[in-house]
């Protein structure tokens, strides 16, 4: 993604929830935040992520009535933003911060030693996580590498390098990253 697009999708983003918010009359349309817009290098479509706050009927009725408001939305784009073309707009929903607080439920209870009961939902991607019960043969402590012992050098001083053994040839990203000596005019 090039600096120009990122600039044009983070305009958007905020002119378009700027027209959600003040402009569309539209009652199906609740709360609605718009959390990212992804347009195609040559602007011609955007997608429009949009987190959507209610039940999950009324999501769909949001989206529904949110895809039908996109023509009004795109047409006083037009009179707002100087581009050369307005992107074609499709509206899709959103539901990381729904995700993310049911990981963060989830890993609470996981924490509290309770196994989570809650069964997720039909929709949903994430598998419920089960506890695992420490079982015979497993180290209650950590695998220490021998030069993180105190006292035992390590690779680096022992005449290596965390790489391996020690070597005059440098990896091309090395190469490339150091300026190339000056050899004077030609």
């Amino acid at each position: 993604m090039t600096q120009r697009t990122e600039r044009v999708d983070e305009l958007l983003r905020q002119e378009i929830g700027e027209i959600l918010e003040r402009e569309v009359a539209d009652p199906r349309i609740g709360f609605v935040t718009v959390t990212d817009v992804e347009t195609t290098p040559d602007l011609r479509h955007a997608r429009v992520w949009v987190s959507v706050i209610a039940p999950q009927a009324e999501r769909e009725a949001t989206l529904a009535a949110l895809g039908r408001a996109m023509s009004f939305v795109r047409r006083e784009l037009g009179s707002r933003v100087r581009l050369k073309r307005i992107p074609e707009l499709s509206v899709r929903l959103d539901d990381t911060a729904q995700r993310g607080t049911r990981v963060l439920r989830l890993l609470h209870e996981l924490e509290e030693g309770r196994t989570p009961e809650e069964v997720p939902p039909s929709d949903e991607s994430l598998p419920t996580p089960i506890a695992r019960l420490p079982h015979e043969g497993d180290s209650p402590t950590e695998e220490v590498r021998p030069w993180e012992q105190e006292g035992t050098p390590g690779p680096h001083l022992r005449g290596g390098s965390p790489r391996g053994p020690r070597s005059c040839k440098r990896t091309a990203a090395e190469r490339r990253s150091r300026p190339r000596r000056s050899r004077g005019p030609r």
